[in-house]
């Protein structure tokens, strides 16, 4: 008698979105080739997962990447086999980095068709192995289904980030009897033990200066207001992680002084008055260019809290390293704490948040922004004005995606975190990010306005994006600081090698016209030269919800 369960046949196509869907997959971002054709025909017959269309395999990963962090939702992304793979590279690894759960395909040649080693052919895996938690090919159809359930696990267990299969033509276009199974999901929501829970609480309450460093794992186990409880109770200041990848901690919080940097001597001046150093989610004091100074003084200790062990005693060793859930974890800490400090461990925490009130983030942003204001007037518009003036216009709802690099040094000290998805920065480093970013997130959050702020170095890296946002209609503003070329690499230029003749770094001649740039993709743009038409542009930017608005700012900088 056969199986009920595999009495029917489907082909792979079909099957393959029948499991995406089953996944909670909603949404595709692709840039389809001769390979993906089967998949773009089974997208024909079927109205449960949207395809959203990128214009250059890199712009595509970075939609989803958006998209996925601003939902927490599983992603799908297809690409076209070899050099689509490899435009890709460089989003998939900021993807990796950012720990985006994301399951990236590409079309292959049949099975014995690429021994030929026709045209657009080399083996996947191998070129995506490097960036990915788990990468495959599916060589039978009637492992499809494991492949793709294994696939989804892989990518949604913290820590968290992408997978890659190589389809096969032959696997999609075949049709066998196929048991499609069910999701599995690991719950790693967890707590330490009673007994690591107390001695870390008894570790903290004894440190004489003990410091919070708050990260990622805060906003993607939603635990914000957990972490500011823990910094009430110890009386604690909270810096934010070194790579500002997100909104970590609540920016208006008396505890909060803003973020570390990726000086590392400037780092090792903050930390030296402090014994205790807890990294709730944090990348532990992750930094950039090299220096001979360790960021980390040797009389400090550590307390990590994470689920992503691979970061624990890394770099620096961790006197206790707790690998849990940040939320369940302090959910569960934060009332021992109370309990074993008592009421002069609260007296002394108090006194410790009044004694931060004129250096905390709230403090600091009234200094800057007078400073700011007073240079309202400049042309070039000063680009701390910019950002000063973008988000004191902005809802309180907005959200920013940060990649404006140099010009936007100064924005996360003006720009409130309120809540976990209220601001998204860049991850790896590797610029072009923001600009694809910025449209994930604003079809992820759809009820909440998105402003970019991008430079126009990164801007070109993925400028295709524009298109999409376009097409799509969605209301993203993107703000491009314009100081007409890479102004972080001339400064650094001069700084570590004391050379201030820049060559290749420049964009002048001939200029970018970045507004017209924007039009010929459909989106409407103005350059902007003053700070009167920064103001009146950005008005009209938020009056209108019909589609994307880009303001070509003209910013100080260049040469």
């Amino acid at each position: 008698m056969p199986d009920a369960r595999t009495s029917n046949t489907i082909t792979g196509r079909s099957a393959f979105l029948s499991l995406m869907k089953d996944e909670g997959v909603t949404r595709m971002f692709g840039n389809p080739g001769t390979t993906e054709l089967p998949i773009m025909h089974a997208l024909t017959e079927q109205r449960d997962i949207g395809y959203v269309l990128g214009l250059q395999e890199a712009v595509v990963i970075a939609m989803a990447d958006g998209f996925a962090r601003a939902s927490g939702q599983l992603v799908s992304c297809n690409v076209h086999v070899a050099p689509g793979l490899g435009n890709a590279i460089g989003s998939i690894y900021t993807a990796q980095m950012s720990g985006t759960p994301m399951i990236v395909t590409a079309g292959q040649q049949e099975q014995g068709h690429g021994l030929t080693e026709p045209l657009l052919y080399a083996p996947l895996v191998p070129i995506a192995q490097p960036v990915v938690k788990w990468a495959t090919e599916v060589n039978r159809i009637e492992d499809l289904p494991r492949i793709l359930r294994r696939a989804a696990k892989v990518a949604l267990t913290p820590p968290t980030g992408p997978v890659f299969i190589s389809l096969p033509g032959d696997i999609l276009n075949n049709e066998a009897a196929l048991d499609l199974g069910a999701p599995t999901r690991v719950d790693t929501r967890t707590r330490p033990s009673d007994a690591a829970l107390e001695a870390c609480a008894r570790r903290m309450l004894a440190a004489r200066r003990p410091l919070i460093m708050a990260g990622t794992e805060v906003v993607t186990s939603d635990a914000l207001a957990e972490a500011a409880r823990l910094a009430e109770i110890l009386g604690a200041p909270v810096y934010q992680q070194s790579v500002q990848s997100g909104a970590h901690f609540l920016s208006a919080h008396p505890a909060f002084l803003g973020a570390l940097s990726r000086d590392q001597a400037q780092v090792r001046r903050v930390l030296e008055p402090d014994d205790l150093l807890i990294s709730v989610g944090a990348e532990l004091l992750q930094m950039s260019v090299y220096s001979e100074v360790e960021p980390l003084p040797p009389h400090t200790r550590v307390i990590q809290i994470g689920l992503r062990d691979w970061e624990m005693g890394k770099n620096f060793p961790a006197e206790i390293a707790l690998r849990a859930d940040v939320k369940e974890t302090l959910a569960a800490l934060n009332p021992l704490l109370e309990r074993l400090g008592g009421q002069a461990r609260a007296a002394s925490a108090k006194a410790a948040l009044a004694e931060m009130a004129d250096r905390n983030w709230s403090a600091q942003r009234a200094r800057k922004a007078e400073a700011a204001r007073a240079r309202g007037g400049s042309q070039p518009i000063d680009p701390d004005w910019l950002m000063l003036r973008l988000s004191d216009s902005l809802p309180d709802d907005a959200i920013i995606v940060d990649e404006g690099l140099t010009s936007a040094r100064s924005l996360i000290a003006f720009w409130p975190f309120r809540d976990r998805y209220s601001y998204f920065g860049n991850v790896s480093g590797g610029i072009g990010w923001g600009i694809a970013a910025a449209v994930g997130v604003q079809m992820a959050q759809t009820q909440r306005r998105v402003a970019a702020v991008i430079g126009d170095g990164s801007m070109m890296y993925c400028v295709q994006a524009l298109w999409s946002a376009a097409h799509y209609k969605l209301p993203v503003i993107f703000v491009i600081a314009n100081n007409g070329g890479y102004r972080i690499l001339k400064q650094r230029l001069k700084a570590f090698h004391g050379n201030d003749t820049p060559i290749g770094m420049d964009f002048r001649d001939p200029p970018i016209d970045v507004a017209g740039l924007a039009r010929a993709y459909g989106v409407t743009a103005h350059r902007v030269e003053t700070a009167d038409q920064f103001d009146a542009a950005l008005k009209a930017a938020l009056a209108d919800a019909s589609g994307p608005v880009l303001l070509d700012v003209v910013v100080q900088g260049g040469t």
